[in-house]
């Protein structure tokens, strides 16, 4: 049967366009699962994802209603290869892991801008209103090469809605049953005859102290927060973009001992880590009046700090700008793009280790050739160049190649280099929360990554069925590779260079299957294997799995307008920092799964209905140890007695040569729980 269809196509950086064909009619449950998606991040430039020399992951906010969340740091969960990780069991600080790196390996980006990082990594994650979400791209693998510091093991770029295609009103609320509320609520409009707004508020709440493995700390952080976004989008006489986005969060979060409460806040009397943060975001595109494409981006965040750990006082502030101009540039058959970027960093803290405050300046160069040889081989070949003030001239070059038999056939193979500059204000956290002290050796040497990663994508259609395999292998090796020693001393957190390299390696399959009856399977599985080798001697490191899995299963029936959704992850064992050799926690965590199921009731017009079970198996970190913060009962050390080197003694009361560390933790320790909510949408 043939039918009209109105196309449109959306790209970043450029207008709407439309079409109108005729074609035989799809499936809508299999056309809407199977589209060639537009990508961006791979290369900077806006082209069908079969097309992009470097392999993009797409999840749209489809995927993350299978498994509704408050935030994106929660919502990638179930997302193969990418794990949020939390490290403090009383704060719920948290980071997130990409074949096994650690957080600062990961460059998270809000379109495009590097709007997430530094000091916003470590609470900045949460209050990124979802209902303004279009989708979320994945790149795993080094992007240093157009992206610079930070996008070593990968980068997550966050797509916002495009305020001309965005639904006019959108509300989405859910509670659960451990008290947690979360409300997001979205507005477009067309402001005069040249703007669109986008609007966006979300807001959670959970203020409900619960500790159900009996040590007197709240089991989940307890949290208010409000987080107010804006997107305008001007249209201009040529037809060329200029947008322009905004957002301010506030965020008032602690935990602690169950009886702690404000009047506590910086004593020595209940422990309670208490965090506010202030933020600002302003960020946009402009192209410029040109009849080349040349588009001038910009972003600017501020943030303020005001936290207290136990009675350690923790004052941070932190500016970051960046501008960058793009030329893009077709002549035969290269697509080239040229960049140059400007990055500033600034930032105080009242810390003994910031003396006067920090300054970092990086501006950098960049270039990459896309050579299409002929309809199935092409090739890229990019490098930039950065100076950063405090460690000089950095490059990195990269190459990939891509053989496409066809959409559904797609062989990349990428190698390339990356470099990290370490900001130990992101990951001292520990140094705060607890009494170990962060030791920096030496002056760190920016750490270089080597990569090859080796991918294929191959889609089959049978019928009404659909059927897509995308499979990678990757080796990276590092060298002054930058890693916090847990081991050397219980009571420090030893930054240095190593001498030797690390290595992460492994193997990754991600199975679409889409039957015409309803059902359809998303199913993921990683091996790896992360190590270091320093003196001959290798070591796996700190809070990585060897392997992983994830799940989402769905499937419609129509008859009764319901969805029912079933999503889980499977993570194989940990190695876990001890507090000293006599601790009787395992080093090693156990084997986990958490697995939910939703409901989702459609009947009505515009509006539904969705409920169910997180964590069914009621699994926690807290499973099976005999206690998960070390010295619980005595967070500020007061009956701990130390030897004349600083370290615990082993007495009656402390048999275990002990001190308060609530960073024996890798997931949240909140256990089964069910929620229900309703969306609206016009």
């Amino acid at each position: 049967m043939k039918q009209n269809i109105l196309l449109m196509l959306s790209l970043i950086g450029f207008q709407t366009a439309f079409s109108q064909v005729e074609q035989d009619s799809i499936p809508s449950s299999i056309e809407d699962d199977t589209l060639d998606e537009i990508v961006i991040s791979g290369t900077m430039k806006p082209v069908l994802r079969s097309e992009s020399l470097v392999p993009v992951e797409v999840y749209t906010p489809t995927f993350f209603k299978k498994n509704p969340t408050s935030n994106v740091f929660e919502a990638l969960q179930i997302v193969n290869g990418v794990r949020p990780q939390v490290n403090c069991s009383v704060c719920n600080t948290g980071d997130i892991h990409i074949n096994g790196l650690e957080g600062p390996y990961t460059f998270v980006l809000i379109d495009g801008m590097p709007i997430v990082s530094g000091l916003s990594t470590v609470y900045g994650l949460s209050g990124i209103p979802n209902s303004l979400i279009e989708r979320v791209e994945v790149v795993k693998g080094p992007a240093s090469s157009l992206y610079g510091s930070e996008a070593v093991g990968g980068l997550i770029n966050i797509i916002t809605k495009n305020p001309k295609n965005a639904s006019l009103f959108s509300a989405d609320v859910f509670g659960t049953s451990w008290g947690e509320v979360n409300t997001d609520v979205g507005l477009s409009t067309k402001v005069g005859e040249k703007a669109h707004l986008l609007m966006g508020v979300n807001y959670f709440n959970y203020s409900n102290p619960i500790d159900k493995n009996n040590d007197n700390f709240t089991d989940l952080t307890l949290q208010d927060r409000i987080s107010v976004f804006q997107k305008w989008n001007f249209s201009r006489k040529s037809n060329k973009l200029f947008t322009i986005a905004g957002r301010y969060f506030y965020e008032d979060r602690w935990g602690g001992e169950m009886d702690w409460n404000k009047s506590y806040r910086g004593g020595d009397e209940v422990y309670g880590e208490s965090i506010y943060t202030n933020r600002y975001e302003l960020m946009g595109t402009y192209e410029l009046p040109f009849a080349e494409k040349m588009f001038f981006s910009f972003s600017y965040a501020d943030h303020d700090q005001n936290s207290v750990y136990g009675n350690t006082p923790y004052m941070a502030k932190q500016q970051v700008g960046f501008g960058q101009l793009t030329w893009d540039k077709k002549l035969g058959k290269h697509d080239m793009l040229f960049g140059a970027a400007f990055r500033y960093t600034s930032y105080d803290d009242n810390t003994p280790a910031t003396n006067e405050k920090d300054v970092t300046t990086m501006p950098g160069f960049f270039a990459q050739d896309e050579i299409s040889l002929n309809t199935k081989h092409s090739i890229l070949l990019g490098a930039r160049y950065d100076y950063n003030n405090n460690h000089g001239s950095i490059f990195t070059p990269r190459v990939a190649y891509r053989y496409k038999a066809n959409t559904g056939d797609v062989l990349r193979l990428n190698a390339g280099t990356g470099f990290r500059v370490v900001n130990l204000f992101t990951e001292d956290h520990a140094a705060l929360s607890g009494s170990r002290d962060v030791i920096v050796l030496e002056d760190l040497k920016p750490e270089k990554s080597y990569n090859v990663n080796l991918s294929y994508l191959k889609q089959w259609y049978f019928g009404s069925n659909v059927l897509q395999l995308e499979a990678s292998t990757w080796y990276t090796y590092f060298t002054n590779a930058i890693l916090p020693d847990y081991d050397t001393n219980p009571n420090q957190i030893i930054y240095d260079n190593l001498n030797g390299h690390a290595t992460s390696k492994g193997i990754s399959a991600n199975v679409d299957l889409i039957l015409g009856n309803g059902l359809k399977f998303i199913v993921g599985g990683t091996l790896m294997d992360v190590s270091t080798e320093e003196e001959g001697v290798k070591q796996r490191q700190m809070l990585t799995e060897r392997f992983s899995g994830t799940w989402a299963v769905s499937y419609t029936i129509p008859s009764i307008n319901l969805d029912i959704d079933y999503t889980g992850n499977l993570y194989g064992p940990m190695r876990l920092p001890l507090v000293s050799e006599w601790d009787p926690r395992p080093e090693y965590s156990e084997t986990y799964s958490i697995q939910n199921i939703q409901l989702t009731y459609k009947g009505f017009k515009n509006f539904q209905i969705y409920g169910g079970v997180k964590n069914l198996l009621n699994w926690t970190p807290s499973k099976n140890v005999p206690f998960l913060i070390s010295r619980s009962n005595d967070p500020f050390d007061k009956n701990v007695q130390f030897d004349p080197n600083g370290n615990a003694m082993r007495t009656p009361d402390n048999p275990y040569g002990l001190v308060f560390d609530p960073s024996y933790v890798y997931a949240a320790n909140q256990g089964i729980r069910t929620f229900l909510g309703v969306r609206y949408n016009f």
